[in-house]
């Protein structure tokens, strides 16, 4: 497409001697500009990528792709002939019956509200998310007893494995003497960490029949959690599900509970994807008015090549692969140190927090205990594309108006 002159006359364009500094400048600021421009969507498209992906993944694993619970609020009764049911259904993988209840965590001087539920005996083995990094016995979990909270409520309350917590629940007992407090203590066999704030810090597990006695529910629960195959595809068991319940319950699936998250999630990305696009298109401008600049300080040399035989098509070669160049090795340097710094950014975080003894990344504010990174080549791919064609497009003019330039009046006036 092009021939050995064009490139030997396109690179000694990009090459400015002294007296065009200036143009030499905007071209470099135009490279620096694309550079950036694309690293940094790469970065943030990761980010973003990895935040939705942890959030997922988190909660489907800590939580029900679906959940049953009464038609008409309170506990579901007679529960183990509704599980048969619902574990007959095809794509079905697990049912479990849980109390899902409020209580307030008390040891010493420190006191905290606290999300319980009362799961079956080997619930912390089967979720990976809380058995990855499960700290004490999840064997002892069945004992009477027993419970498990998260890593950052144990460091908040200044308890490890083995120490007793109070549990008081929300509705007391009623005596002759009035309503008393209902309280009990626990101890804790195991702490988990799920890499969620408000699961490691709000958290308590707790055996499914001690929850019964101590919310003074027995033969009954507050819903069945369901996990199925293909959380994505939800609508055919939603509809399996609610045939064989037969109106007795009500269904509420993950994406009902985490719609308007996930869709403000989506929304963000899609705004900090265009603004962060107008770099991009910021550095094309410059690559425009860097190369008008050019045409007009090199009007006299076009005019040269013109009347030695170069043709209106050779010198739009010319100034076209002179813009194109910069638009391309610019977006190569982007596409290295935008992959770079998300392969790395844990480090990256962690040198920084340490330089400037900040923290980057709190997770009272993120949910995530680590920030995330996912890249998706298919957006790499969009955003090399449309970096490239930014920077083809912004050379067009420039390079039409080289083209067009009468070699008479060029030298005629210089």
């Amino acid at each position: 497409m092009f021939n050995v002159f064009e490139r030997m006359v396109a690179l000694r364009y990009l090459r400015a001697r002294r007296k065009e500094g200036f143009i030499s400048i905007i071209a470099g600021f135009s490279l620096v500009g694309i550079a950036l421009g694309v690293a940094t969507l790469i970065i943030v498209m990761a980010v973003m990528n990895g935040f939705r992906q942890e959030l997922v993944d988190r909660v489907l694993g800590l939580n029900g792709h679906l959940n049953v619970y009464a038609a008409q609020g309170g506990p579901l009764e007679t529960y183990d002939e509704l599980v048969e049911r619902v574990r007959q259904i095809d794509g079905v993988t697990t049912v479990t019956p849980t109390i899902e209840a409020q209580a307030l965590v008390t040891h010493g001087e420190y006191a905290s509200g606290a999300a319980v539920r009362g799961v079956p005996p080997g619930y912390l083995q089967a979720r990976p998310e809380l058995a990855g990094d499960l700290v004490g016995d999840p064997g002892a979990f069945a004992g009477p007893n027993a419970i498990a909270i998260g890593r950052r409520m144990a460091n908040r309350l200044g308890v490890w494995t083995g120490d007793q917590l109070t549990l008081i629940a929300p509705q007391g007992n009623v005596t002759a003497f009035g309503t008393v407090p209902r309280m009990r203590g626990y101890d804790i066999v195991a702490i988990f960490e799920a890499g969620m704030y408000e699961y490691d810090n709000s958290f308590v597990y707790m055996p499914l029949d001690t929850a019964q006695i101590f919310y003074q529910m027995r033969d009954s629960v507050t819903t069945l959690e369901l996990f199925v195959e293909d959380p994505d595809n939800l609508a055919p068991i939603r509809d399996q599900v609610r045939a064989a319940l037969g109106g007795e319950a009500r269904l509420w699936d993950w994406q009902q509970a985490n719609s308007s998250f996930f869709t403000a999630l989506q929304v963000e990305r899609n705004v900090m994807f265009l603004i962060l696009t107008l770099i991009i298109l910021v550095a094309a401008l410059n690559i425009i008015s860097g190369l008008v600049m050019l045409v007009k300080d090199k009007g006299r040399d076009i005019a040269i090549l013109r009347t030695m035989g170069a043709t209106q098509g050779m010198v739009t070669r010319i100034f076209f692969l002179t813009g194109a160049s910069i638009g391309v090795v610019g977006t190569l340097a982007g596409l290295g140190l935008g992959i770079a710094f998300t392969e790395n950014i844990e480090h990256i975080q962690r040198w920084l927090e340490a330089a400037t003894g900040t923290e980057l990344w709190n997770p009272e504010i993120r949910f995530l205990t680590t920030m995330p990174a996912v890249i998706d080549w298919n957006e790499v791919i969009a955003v090399i594309g449309m970096a490239l064609g930014l920077s083809f497009l912004a050379t067009l003019y420039p390079a039409w108006r080289a083209a067009r330039l009468d070699p008479v009046e060029a030298l005629r006036y210089e």
